[in-house]
């Protein structure tokens, strides 16, 4: 058995879909904020806004906003091939997506690496994020397959301090 890795850590889903239909919800606008985020700006080299329907492309860079969190991620698309495959700095790391087609489904695989290793972020990013992910990737077989979301989108969860804790569905 291997050892835990604070660096990184991957997280995989088979999803009932296509690599094309799974890379649009997520290298678009339009796609990523109707399963997981409540506002997504992509902005090419010149500082443009991309349309909503348009991939992203290497170089540009990302504002995120959530539902139930007042908190934003700001990052840089780092790779990027149009249909299979996006990497993107996330959180003092980075994230890549994957999707590979086999037998009319799609493995999804995530994989968050270049964790810094101390102590907050071992917490807060390892720890974090990989439960995140765990949700976020479910969310978006729920999604695809079967026409759900499963984050909270209407009761507004923040009057809870600790909500982001004992909330499943942040």
């Amino acid at each position: 058995m291997e050892k835990l890795q604070w660096h990184s850590f991957e997280k995989k889903i088979y999803i009932k879909s296509t690599a094309k239909e799974l890379y649009q919800l997520w290298a678009t606008e339009k796609g990523i904020t109707s399963w997981f985020l409540s506002q997504a700006k992509f902005k090419d080299k010149s500082d443009a806004l991309r349309n909503k329907q348009d991939f992203v492309q290497i170089g540009d860079t990302y504002t995120w906003h959530w539902h139930n969190w007042d908190g934003k991620a700001e990052g840089t698309i780092t790779q990027a091939n149009g249909k299979d495959f996006l990497e993107f700095t996330f959180e003092g790391s980075k994230v890549s997506v994957t999707l590979e087609e086999k037998n009319n489904v799609v493995i999804v695989s995530l994989k968050q690496f270049e964790i810094p290793e101390d102590d907050e972020s071992k917490l807060r990013i390892h720890f974090g994020c990989s439960n995140g992910w765990t949700f976020w990737l479910t969310n978006l077989k729920a999604f695809v397959e079967y026409g759900i979301l499963l984050n909270e989108t209407e009761i507004n969860l923040k009057e809870n301090e600790l909500s982001g804790y004992v909330f499943v569905n942040m």
